[in-house]
């Protein structure tokens, strides 16, 4: 069976501005931030399955204080080291889901941080996110990635990778957002990305005015909600505090 480990890097509050501020769970008030802040955990996911080591989405980018992006030592603490990464996924590339793509030294040259790994990035998100820029999208970071990683380009509606991760265009949360739904010995995981962050929100009929078509969004997490129901999915929630990882109950 496939082996999951989300890889938090921290918990942050967001408001309109999109701009993320680290919480401190213990010390810190929600209400003390600005109104209509959210709650989210960073928190990209490590996947070993019976054929790769694979990320999905791979967080703000944030550097620990010798310069090592806490995405690698988050991964070595699970056991895997980066250069064993075989495959990195992406749903989009909003700032806090691609920021560690990849990573500067001090003379500033740009290193993949997973250096033999494919990135799978969807084509039309990247000419999307390029166009489109502040405040969703750091360009300058996108532009680098693409000098310096091995792309597997995605296009399309929906293709199967490597016959058993399929990637599907849903556009609910950006315009050209996908989902995976990786099958593997018996096992099906789903990574919704921002179509499915948190856990409450597949649990409950709920439209987010963050999304850029919020309809959309939600009847996407509504049938892959059903689909997970019946199949006993697991989810990947990308910014859930407390439920990284679940499966979801019959109705």
């Amino acid at each position: 069976m496939p082996v999951i480990y989300p890889l938090s890097e921290g918990t942050f509050t967001v408001g309109h501005d999109k701009e993320l501020t680290p919480f401190d769970l213990e010390k810190d008030e929600l209400q003390q931030r600005p109104q209509g802040s959210l709650l989210i955990e960073i928190q990209p996911f490590l996947v070993i399955t019976s054929k790769d080591i694979i990320i999905f989405d791979t967080g703000l980018g944030v550097k620990e204080a010798d310069g090592m992006p806490r995405i690698q030592k988050n991964v070595i603490a699970c056991g895997v080291e980066p250069g064993a990464v075989t495959k990195v996924f992406h749903s989009h590339l909003h700032k806090d889901h691609s920021g560690g793509m990849t990573f500067s030294d001090d003379r500033g040259m740009v290193y993949p941080v997973f250096p033999n790994a494919e990135y799978f990035l969807y084509r039309p998100e990247v000419s999307y996110a390029l166009q489109k820029g502040q405040p969703s999208y750091d360009t300058q970071a996108i532009e680098k990635g693409l000098s310096a990683l091995s792309i597997h380009w995605l296009d399309g509606e929906e293709d199967l990778i490597d016959g058993y991760i399929r990637f599907v265009h849903s556009g609910g949360h950006c315009p050209e957002h996908v989902v995976f739904i990786l099958e593997d010995q018996g096992q099906t995981i789903f990574f919704g990305g921002d179509e499915a962050p948190q856990l409450k929100q597949v649990l409950v009929r709920y439209v987010a005015k963050y999304d850029y078509d919020g309809k959309k969004a939600l009847a996407i997490r509504e049938k892959y909600a059903d689909l997970g129901r019946h199949g006993n999915w697991k989810f990947l929630f990308y910014h859930d505090v407390k439920n990284a990882v679940a499966t979801l109950p019959l109705i």
